[in-house]
């Protein structure tokens, strides 16, 4: 069987505060655990699409609607032979809530069939460059509609535990050291890594790395050149980076930054 090649397309609209859109077209390569400061609204197009949480391993067929909240851990392994083509919104929490009439959302059901939802997203999706449909307006109601039947107003429950609260926000991961790091809270590296990954879904390496990508993304967004944000970043250089950035995102700095400023 031949192998396609993934055709990944990275988007973002002056709306909804500034919505990032994801195309991905055959995807042949994993993502690994990470998460999202948004909510992640995928549409499921070719092949079944399959997420890793934490604690369940999911699979969502053609024509389902696959979410994630923000801040939750997830993987997502894809078909390496065939790929897997499905449609990414990246929707604000501040969004959500305020469609929500201010209430915190939190989505339970990962998966959700609802052909009418599937479709009208699915057709936002093959026109969200097109100005005469009524874009925003089409994609705020098909939401509030998303959230009104299938969400419950609970706070997520990913935030960092506080056992490495401290930890996180006051150490740079430029200079980290897993030994040095776990003799500082009197236990094992092992120890560290299975107490680390059991408080925030990730290992400490993916953790820097995640936080790593999150900064980078920030510095491409203000237009910074690539090899500088490799750099500044903690990459050994642009091979590492555009290695590495395309694991989390979808797509490599390049495209991801032309998403933003286009060519």
């Amino acid at each position: 069987m031949k192998t396609r090649t993934s055709i990944n397309e990275y988007h973002r609209l002056p709306i909804l505060d500034g919505l990032e859109l994801l195309n991905a077209k055959s995807c042949t390569f994993d993502f690994p655990f990470h998460s999202h400061d948004t909510f992640n609204i995928s549409l499921i197009i070719k092949n079944t699409f399959n997420t890793k949480l934490t604690d369940r391993f999911l699979k969502a067929p053609v024509g389902t609607i696959c979410i994630t909240n923000a801040k939750e851990v997830h993987a997502t392994p894809c078909d390496n032979l065939i790929g897997n083509s499905f449609f990414t919104f990246y929707i604000s929490p501040d969004v959500i809530k305020k469609l929500n009439n201010g209430q915190d959302v939190f989505f339970k059901d990962n998966i959700i069939y609802e052909q009418n939802i599937f479709n009208e997203l699915y057709l936002l999706s093959l026109n969200f460059n097109k100005r005469n449909i009524q874009f925003e307006k089409r994609l705020k109601s098909t939401l509030t509609t998303l959230i009104s039947k299938y969400s419950c107003n609970k706070e997520n429950s990913y935030e960092t535990k506080q056992l490495f609260q401290n930890f996180i926000n006051d150490t740079s991961f430029d200079t980290f050291s897993l030994s040095k790091t776990a003799s500082q809270f009197g236990i094992s590296k092992y120890k560290f890594i299975r107490l680390f990954k059991q408080e925030t879904g990730l290992t400490p390496n993916n953790f820097i790395l995640l936080k790593k990508i999150e900064q980078s993304k920030k510095m491409l967004k203000k237009g910074h050149p690539i090899f500088d944000v490799a750099i500044d970043c903690g990459f050994y250089d642009n091979s590492h980076f555009y290695k590495n950035f395309k694991r989390f995102i979808g797509v490599n700095p390049l495209e991801f930054q032309n998403a933003f400023f286009p060519v």
